[in-house]
């Protein structure tokens, strides 16, 4: 009887082949639940960590481009869901699996993000009372940073002319939701600020009508609530209705829940003050 052939597989081969074999039998794409474990961030952007849960636990690369699309800063022992592939990693001779997404599990990742920068913003100081400035009895500029197609200009103006017709308003418009509309507002609070002595703004209202938190992001976003800390001139916040808070609420020297309400947070009642003037002479 002729000796039969053993084939014989370089260390190469054989991992290739497991790669293949995953490839064909896992599905392109799947979403797996599980508790982040030792993450790491390195300098070149990519992430790797593993999901565990009591049984067993999954190797995980996340490459720089998709964690730039991470709404939230993933931490250790936080429940996470990771959407991605298995794929064998031939080199090392291990599989692992490539995250493409995470979303925090019962959480949305943009509640998650505003409630991770609220924590850093108020350990850094941002909203404490002692850094409010004053809101002045009786401005006679006031500035208006917000979309100059949007209802909450038409708000803010209207309810300003009916209490206080006497007070100027100088419009310095920014979009207010959509890419890049916080780094545009954020721009225009300091350049404002830089040019102080020339405007002469006894106060600045900063805001929009309400929203979904999606709409609201540009004003949860760091860079346009350390714009609104540095100011020079008091700021009004006026973003959404009574349900929305916003970081530019929590760091603002006061807060409007509407921009109608923002007008009256701005300026007094000349009526009111006439009045009062009437009842001093008689």
């Amino acid at each position: 009887m002729a000796k039969r052939e053993v084939k014989t597989f370089s260390v190469s081969e054989v991992n290739s082949l497991v790669r293949s074999a995953l490839a064909e039998r896992l599905p392109s794409w799947m979403v797996v639940s599980g508790e982040i474990s030792g993450w790491k961030h390195h300098s070149s952007g990519h992430c790797y960590f593993s999901l565990k849960d009591a049984g067993s636990q999954l190797p995980c690369v996340m490459w720089a481009g998709s964690f730039k699309r991470v709404k939230f800063a993933p931490e250790n022992g936080m429940a996470v869901l990771a959407k991605g592939h298995i794929e064998a990693y031939v080199p090392g001779g291990k599989y692992q699996f490539y995250a493409d997404n995470l979303e925090p599990a019962g959480v949305g990742a943009l509640q998650l993000a505003f409630e991770q920068m609220v924590k850093r913003l108020r350990a850094d100081g941002l909203f404490a009372d002692g850094h409010k400035k004053p809101i002045p009895p009786y401005p006679m500029r006031i500035g208006i940073v917000t979309s100059e197609s949007g209802a909450a200009l038409v708000d803010i103006a209207d309810s300003i002319y009916n209490r206080w017709p006497c007070a100027r308003m100088f419009l310095y418009p920014a979009p207010v939701q959509g890419a890049g509309a916080a780094d545009k507002i954020a721009a225009a609070i300091r350049n404002i600020n830089r040019r102080h002595r020339q405007l002469r703004l006894d106060v600045l209202i900063v805001g929009r009508g309400g929203g979904s938190l999606e709409d609201l992001r540009a004003f949860n976003e760091e860079v346009l609530a350390r714009a609104i800390f540095d100011s020079v001139i008091p700021v009004i916040s006026a973003v959404g209705h009574e349900i929305d808070t916003t970081l530019a609420e929590l760091v603002a020297d006061a807060r409007a829940s509407t921009p109608t309400k923002a007008g009256v947070a701005a300026v007094p009642d000349m009526r009111e003050i006439m009045g009062q003037l009437a009842n001093v002479k008689s």
